[in-house]
């Protein structure tokens, strides 16, 4: 009886040994691409088709010599060709095709998956006000043929904007071009080249009639929403048209609610980056029978984040806890979320009067704006419930003075205060390309750092790799400043001292102030020098 043939695949290991002897063969040199940092610039500078078509991947550039590697090298022809088509004079490497296909793939995964799908992509825009069930058409909307290609491309801009965890889409119209820019990390990239400025009118057309807004319109700012169907879930889009010298521009605020709701759902307050110290007395604060938590920062710097976090640890079936919003970004099960609607006369301040007619233990408001809610808030305070809220301001120092030009009586606000939370968000350094540098003495100095200490410290940085889009930087993290309300505090602030002395008086009392957390994270490796100088001020370290 014959024996059954078995059939072996090549392991990867014998395709890294068939590679190595092609290359001594060819007395080119081995490459492991593994271990081979890829330079995301020199990436964009050849087409994408190429280099599936020939299965190659640039390496380094010389002056006009390219280095590429190749799993190929007997192949001189197909060399000639790329040289021809690329206009430079190769200098080959060999690798093993499965990391050149791997590397291609992950390098334009957004694209390719982009150019599969936009044969039969589209998305289903749903109405978000009287019918949320009811399908939109395009097609029944604009019926010229010449418009598909737009709808194309604006899908498409959508579509990578998701696939590269983009939170915002900036459309910004020039004299001679229409941009496309995508706010990752915190940060704009490009998304694109340049697209003609005769497409101007075409794409905002397709955003405002995706968004249920007036075509006709182009003098004045115009807010509106649409929801798109995108791998099985629903991602809402919030559209900000602004017009402009050049033409309007449009702003779209991604809001992937489920996926965000699923994220929430198991979000603490050990994720968010608190340091130990800061960590451990914010619990107690956020535990407090009653009493007001505080949290300021700008727009963007994860206030929401932290008190959706406190929330989730706090939350359980004996309190009732009661939200206002605008909007209600982010669904957690179990609380109670009321969005805020200025058209139909749902301000926060007349919100905040009906939940408190409602029997909160706990509540939250979105922001404070006006004396009137700040007004109320604290009287909710004062009265045995826990309130948690945010105010746009610098600095834990520079709250104090923004409630009491609101026309707040001092002694409710101090009264009613647990404590008062700063945040910024700084970019963490790209595990996938980090190293170590040293810094000289001059930079030092510039940074506020003692030469003698920092002078022979590793920092870590992110050269920048396919991961992180040439960026050095994925993900961000938080810092905090923490002011505790102690007596001596409320004393000080109640005499109306200046706020350097506060500042003192805090830091006297072991406060760490938004410079000091934001160098402890260097020190921690988690983000670069050059990166919390750009967030925070070295002054505040003095």
């Amino acid at each position: 009886m014959a024996q059954a043939t078995v059939l072996t695949l090549p392991t990867e290991h014998d395709e890294t040994s068939r590679a190595q002897a092609l290359a001594a063969r060819y007395r080119c040199e081995f490459v492991d691409l593994k271990n081979f940092r890829i330079q995301h610039e020199l990436f964009k500078t050849v087409p994408v088709d190429m280099m599936f078509r020939y299965n190659f991947v640039p390496l380094e550039q010389d002056g006009n010599r390219l280095t590429i590697a190749v799993s190929d090298p007997s192949k001189l022809m197909l060399l000639d060709e790329i040289a021809g088509l690329l206009g430079q004079r190769i200098s080959t490497r060999v690798a093993t095709l499965t990391q050149i296909t791997d590397l291609l793939k992950k390098t334009e995964q957004s694209q390719r998956v982009l150019d599969e799908a936009s044969e039969g992509m589209t998305f289903d825009v749903i109405s978000s006000e009287d019918n949320p069930d009811e399908t939109i058409s395009i097609e029944k909307l604009t019926s010229e043929e010449d418009i598909s290609p737009i709808i194309r491309l604006v899908d498409t801009t959508i579509f990578t904007a998701l696939e590269r965890r983009a939170s915002d889409i900036h459309i910004e119209t020039f004299d001679d071009s229409l941009v496309v820019k995508y706010r990752i990390d915190g940060v704009l990239q490009l998304a694109m080249a340049p697209i003609a400025r005769e497409h101007h009118s075409t794409i905002l057309s397709r955003i405002k009639v995706m968004s249920e807004l007036d075509i006709a319109e182009r003098r004045v700012p115009q807010d509106g929403r649409f929801r798109v169907r995108y791998k099985g879930r629903l991602i809402d889009f919030r559209v900000s048209i602004m017009p402009t010298v050049h033409g309007e521009n449009a702003v779209l605020r991604v809001l992937d609610k489920e996926s965000m709701s699923e994220k929430f759902s198991k979000l603490t307050l050990d994720v968010v980056g608190f340091h130990e110290d800061d960590l451990r007395r914010f619990r107690r604060y956020i535990r407090e029978p009653y009493g007001m938590v505080l949290v300021t920062g700008p727009t963007g710097s994860g206030k929401t984040t932290t008190l959706y976090a406190a929330l989730n640890e706090i939350k359980s079936d004996e309190d009732k806890i009661i939200t206002i919003e605008d909007p209600v970004e982010y669904q957690i099960r179990g609380i109670t979320q009321i969005p805020v609607n200025e058209k139909k006369g749902l301000t926060f301040a007349r919100g905040l009067r009906s939940i408190l007619r409602h029997d909160p233990d706990k509540i939250l408001v979105g922001e404070i704006r006006d004396q009137e809610t700040a007004q109320i808030a604290i009287n909710s305070a004062l009265t045995g419930h826990l309130v948690f809220t945010t105010v746009h301001a610098n600095n834990v120092v520079d709250v104090l003075g923004r409630f009491l030009n609101m026309g707040v009586e001092a002694y409710n606000f101090v009264s009613a205060l647990n404590c008062i939370l700063a945040q910024r968000l700084v970019r963490t350094v790209c595990e996938h390309c980090v190293h170590t540098v040293h810094y000289d003495e001059e930079i030092l100095l510039t940074s506020g750092l003692n030469p003698d200490e920092w002078r022979h410290f590793d920092f870590r940085e992110g050269a920048g790799c396919i991961e992180c889009g040439g960026t050095g930087y994925r993900g961000r993290t938080a810092i905090h400043e923490l002011l505790d309300l102690t007596d001596p505090i409320r004393e000080i602030i109640l005499d109306k001292k200046p706020a350097s002395e506060v500042r003192k008086l805090a830091q006297a009392e072991g406060m760490q102030f938004l410079r000091e957390s934001a160098i402890d994270r260097v020190k921690r490796g988690w983000t670069t020098l050059k990166e919390i100088n750009k967030v925070t001020f070295i002054e505040a370290t003095r």
